[in-house]
């Protein structure tokens, strides 16, 4: 689960048509000369007696709005190229921005001013969903109760012991999956459509391991409308003038998923303190063994961490849970941790079927530890070191979030590319898509997928993604860096690798086409995932085909 922020990547995410009518409207109602004046012309200029960062050209009210083209962290690097800039500055409408896109400018920012970039912009969108603007967690305000959540997530709700307990819940998607895979061979399979059906089922579950079947299903629906409305562009988040007007509908649209949500949510936490209550009237809390309070501990869902932080009566005032503190946490985790999963699981996939050599390397470990006889599972990825260097290669080249959001909360003197200072309030666009595609840390073969850099005596083989080497960052870094790559790190090759042991993939060919190639499109959209659906044929390669369990 990436939930760098996941990984929530708020730039651009609609059809570009459509972001460029509305700028161009917005233009025309607020292009009033005393504005024109005060914020036209070139820029560059003004922005080095002011000891900004370098900035392309850039229009009267729209800054350069105009530029902008999805996928933006791809923009954001052709830009940054041609400026020769580690560091850039634009404007997006209203609201001063920072582009980094080197390691050294990400370890500076990271490392010299993280208590400075703490925050994450809440959009008019996601203020919403976090039911106000302390609530949730990914877009919560840095302070004690994002702390607490924070060491709540670490310690608990994803820490280890947690992710390692809820293991069952996650082999069980896979077994789902796996059984669907078989069932529709040898017809193709649409396993994009499959892959966010698994997601999203398992980390419903990991919330809430009892609800009915039909709640997962809406919850599904509403988790992929979350995503797309946060991460849609909304002008009034950009342009001042605008705030308040609700001029594309999201305001409406955010409405009403989120009342759809809500009551969801209280159906699932209705449902789950019935089942706690008549759990405690059963077995009696008082006369419990040692041996079945433990059973009962290692038992619980997130949710029911939840409510136990809830009902903790010691619990400091600043820190105390919620029932909309929980709802709130709730749609951050489904949000962040479900579509993500299954983008990486794909490209992965994707990447290794273009690359047959890898695939073979991969398929042919699994064969040597794992055997034919069972089903790769979670427990045995740290014994599969290239299936790890695979994963660890389509984390630098396609990592799920690519841009991570911040936002200044005081003024930053910066040193990377020269001598600037950067105002209060500035929204920081650290590009980890770019910085692991840098030449000057990855050499000729930035582009390449190439497991081998990160293997035994590959050049790149002590690096490791949990953000401590900063021209590796596909989880982010610091305060904010994703709280779900452990469990991450722990599924997603677990499922490629069932993928890879238990059936022989092929390309479904295009109309015309003489020999099927993946392409490797990216889609615009909250979670960068591919562009088009991953559409495959399946034939079973173990014979016997093991007891999926």
């Amino acid at each position: 689960m990436a939930m760098a922020a996941s990984s929530m990547e708020q730039l651009l995410q609609v059809d570009p048509a459509m972001a460029t009518y509305s700028i161009l409207a917005i233009a025309l109602v607020t292009a009033v000369l005393v504005l024109i004046n005060r914020i036209g012309g070139n820029g560059a200029g003004k922005q080095r007696r002011h000891g900004l960062p370098p900035s392309p050209r850039r229009l009267p009210v729209i800054g350069h709005l105009h530029l902008l083209r999805p996928p933006v962290h791809r923009t954001f690097q052709e830009l940054a190229s041609g400026l020769g800039a580690p560091l850039m500055h634009i404007r997006l409408g209203s609201t001063h921005c920072l582009v980094a896109s080197s390691a050294a400018a990400a370890t500076e920012l990271i490392r010299s001013h993280e208590g400075k970039i703490s925050e994450r912009p809440l959009t008019a969108v996601a203020r919403q969903f976090a039911y106000g603007s302390d609530s949730g967690f990914a877009f919560a305000p840095y302070g004690p109760h994002w702390r607490a959540m924070k060491r709540l997530c670490m310690s608990e709700l994803l820490g280890p012991r947690t992710v390692e307990l809820l293991r069952p819940v996650r082999r069980a998607g896979l077994v789902s999956l796996l059984h669907t895979v078989i069932r529709k061979s040898p017809e193709p399979v649409d396993l994009t459509a499959e892959l966010i059906r698994m997601s999203n089922a398992s980390i419903i579950r990991m919330m809430a391991s009892t609800v009915p079947g039909s709640v997962t299903e809406e919850a599904q629906a509403l988790v992929k409308a979350v995503a797309e409305l946060v991460g849609a562009f909304n002008v009034e988040d950009y342009i001042a003038v605008c705030r308040g007007w609700d001029l594309q509908g999201l305001g409406k649209r955010a409405a009403d998923v989120h009342r759809r949500f809500d009551a969801l949510l209280e159906d699932m936490i209705a449902h789950k303190e019935e089942a706690r209550a008549a759990k405690k009237a059963i077995r009696g809390e008082d006369d419990q063994e040692p041996e079945t309070k433990k059973t009962m501990a290692e038992s619980k869902d997130l949710i029911d961490i939840l409510l136990d932080k809830m009902e903790d009566e010691n619990a400091a005032e600043e820190t105390k849970l919620t029932r909309e503190k929980i709802k709130a946490f709730t749609i951050d985790v489904v949000t962040a941790g479900s579509d993500t999963s299954a983008a990486m699981v794909e490209w992965m996939l994707a990447e290794l079927m273009n690359h047959p050599e890898c695939l073979r390397k991969v398929r042919d470990e699994i064969d040597a530890v794992v055997g034919s006889n069972r089903i790769t599972g979670e427990a045995d990825i740290a014994n599969l070191p290239y299936l790890q260097a695979a994963y660890k290669e389509t984390l630098r080249l396609r990592p799920a979030a690519p841009i991570a959001h911040r936002q200044s909360t005081e003024d930053m003197e910066l040193a990377t590319g020269g001598c600037f200072t950067v105002p209060v309030g500035t929204a920081v666009f650290i590009n980890l898509w770019a910085i692991g595609r840098d030449p000057e840390h990855w050499g000729q073969t930035a582009l390449e997928f190439r497991p081998e850099r990160f293997m035994l005596g590959g050049e790149s083989e002590k690096l490791e993604p949990r953000g401590q080497h900063f021209q590796y960052l596909p989880f982010g870094s610091g305060r904010r860096g994703c709280p779900g790559m452990g469990l991450a790190l722990q599924s997603v090759p677990a499922v490629v690798a069932a993928l890879v042991q238990c059936f022989h993939w092929t390309v479904v060919p295009k109309a015309g086409e003489e020999k099927a190639v993946i392409d490797m499109e990216e889609s615009d959209g909250l979670v960068r995932a591919r562009k088009h659906p991953l559409l495959l044929r399946a034939s079973p390669r173990l014979n016997p085909f093991p007891a999926v369990v």
